[in-house]
């Protein structure tokens, strides 16, 4: 007499391809059809008694699929509809913000890394204390200190950085413009020069 594991293990490898197959032509995204696929099998693993022997398992497996995949769908409706419902009532309550230049500020955080400007969106936009972040970001609250330290040290480099490209580029417009000047005065000869 076989094992639950061992006959559970014997249906999975008689037809997980093909589940797999059937679930990526039906949905827009592949991680869908392997959530699909990993959903049907933890249905059958549930109800392993109730799964036919032999041949007859593989279409009931494509049942459940079937079912999961309902689901799936249901669910994505939901979503898109949840979507609407708070892009529409975000318009009302926030107005879209005016298209501006980006401060000084945002540019250094753009240049950040992924978790150094986590660690500071969370920090100044959703006013997280440090234990929340070491929470929300699962780690310790020391290498939340340390991380926020060198986050912090990093962006005033990088605000230093962009105020000293700024100030490149302002004084290479100023000596471009009076480059420009000199040049036209001399390429107009002839030309008097009023007193």
């Amino acid at each position: 007499m076989t094992s639950p594991e061992e006959q559970f293990s014997a249906l999975f490898d008689s037809t997980h391809v093909a589940l797999l197959g059937y679930a990526v032509r039906r949905v827009t995204d592949p991680a869908d059809a392997a959530d699909v696929v990993a959903e049907t099998f933890l249905v059958a693993w549930r109800r392993l008694d109730d799964v036919p022997p032999g041949s007859e398992a593989r279409p009931w497996l494509f049942g459940v699929a079937r079912r999961v995949l309902a689901n799936h769908y249901r669910g994505e409706r939901r979503r898109h509809a949840l979507a609407d419902r708070l892009r529409d009532s975000l318009h009302q309550v926030v107005p879209p913000p005016e298209i501006h230049e980006p401060s000084l500020v945002e540019r250094a955080v753009a240049r950040l890394g992924d978790d150094d400007r986590e660690l500071l969106h969370l920090l100044a936009w959703e006013e997280l204390a440090r234990e929340d972040i070491a929470v929300a970001m699962g780690l310790s609250r020391a290498t939340v200190r340390v991380r926020l330290h060198r986050a912090r040290a990093r962006l005033r480099e990088a605000m230093r950085d962009i105020e000293s490209e700024l100030d490149s580029a302002a004084l290479q417009r100023i000596t471009m413009t009076g480059h420009e000047s000199r040049r036209w005065a001399t390429a107009r000869p002839g030309t008097e020069e009023i007193s």
